[in-house]
């Protein structure tokens, strides 16, 4: 028997959920089931949701040996074989991998299988590894720690910026710094897409012929650190990755790998809560002003509202009435 609602109407059959927007429910109707393709392509890390549906309307992925171009498609993780580029996806059941490698230089942190340098994921030997990636890019002369995985969100949480996941880099470099170029450093630099900036500066050691620092980042663009000291005038010799977030391993020699541990994943995770509400930190002078201009405005009671511009007439204080036109309006303009 059907229950009643209040008004003593039958209370109508369950619907679907209207604010499941990715559909990822079990029986709720037809082609329902599964998950959609483009989420299962971030999960793996090959690119943001956006970034997968490109890559779907350009004809890179298959599915089953089959070409998928249209967009909202559906699969069973369990036992559909997506394939990105020739690359077969890691498929749901398969246990997440976390490695920790000490990149040389000389070597590339890329996934394309058409690539003839030396790739930093066919340093991980593990037979059981299966399809992984790199959290991040280290370009091909900064040697130091990367972190591969074959877990989407963790890639995701850690590299970023809103997590501010931070990564601290050792650095020699030609010449003498001086304290102007540090504070240069922190406050940030202009790049040519944006603000570089430090987040902290500690010197090690310096001489007339060289400076050795070691800086931390919470957010990195695209070689941002050998740009940043470029612009000072400051050439790296030799740079390197030393920390991500609270992993570091003085022990772990430049070429070897090894095993994450659920307590480092687990410290990993932890590094990420701070920022998880979705507002990047300031982490320079120009970024700490930028936020501060925007909680100013966000605080005022109507921020969209703006106070017009008075006429001259209007600020000595003197009323005005409705304009009015022909032989009246002009006699008041007169007076």
């Amino acid at each position: 028997m059907k229950r009643k609602t209040p008004a003593g109407r039958p209370e109508s059959a369950p619907q679907e959920d209207p604010f499941d927007f990715d559909g990822d429910f079990e029986g709720g109707g037809p082609g329902s089931s599964g998950i959609r393709l483009n989420k299962f392509l971030a999960q793996n890390g090959i690119a943001s949701r956006r970034g997968a549906d490109q890559l779907i309307e350009k004809g890179h992925v298959f599915v089953d040996g089959e070409l998928v171009t249209e967009l909202g498609r559906r699969i069973d993780p369990a036992t559909s074989k997506v394939e990105v580029d020739g690359v077969v996806l890691q498929q749901a059941g398969e246990s997440p991998r976390y490695y920790l490698l000490n990149k040389p230089s000389g070597v590339v942190c890329t996934n394309d299988p058409r690539e003839a340098r030396a790739r930093a994921i066919d340093l991980v030997t593990d037979k059981k590894k299966g399809r992984i990636y790199t959290i991040g890019r280290l370009d091909e002369d900064t040697e130091g720690l990367v972190i591969l995985t074959n877990d989407g969100e963790l890639a995701n949480r850690v590299s970023h910026p809103r997590y501010g996941v931070k990564k601290v880099y050792w650095a020699d470099v030609r010449g003498r710094i001086e304290e102007d170029a540090i504070e240069r450093m922190k406050k940030g630099v202009r790049l040519s897409e944006g603000w570089g900036a430090f987040e902290q500066v500690e010197v090690v050691r310096r001489t007339t012929q060289r400076s050795i620092l070691r800086v931390t980042l919470s957010e990195g663009k695209n070689r941002e650190v050998r740009r940043v000291f470029a612009a000072l005038d400051l050439p790296v010799k030799t740079l390197r990755r030393i920390r991500i977030g609270p992993l570091e391993d003085r022990k772990l020699k430049v070429g070897q790998w090894r095993r994450l541990s659920s307590a480092e994943v687990g410290a990993l995770l932890a590094a990420t809560k701070p920022g998880a509400s979705g507002e990047r930190k300031p982490t320079n002078e120009y970024d700490r002003r930028q936020s501060a201009r925007r909680k100013t405005f966000a605080g005022s009671k109507r921020p969209w509202k703006r106070t017009p511009l008075q006429r001259p007439d209007e600020r000595r204080g003197k009323q005005q009435g409705p304009a009015r036109g022909g032989r009246a309006g002009r006699r008041e303009r007169k007076d």
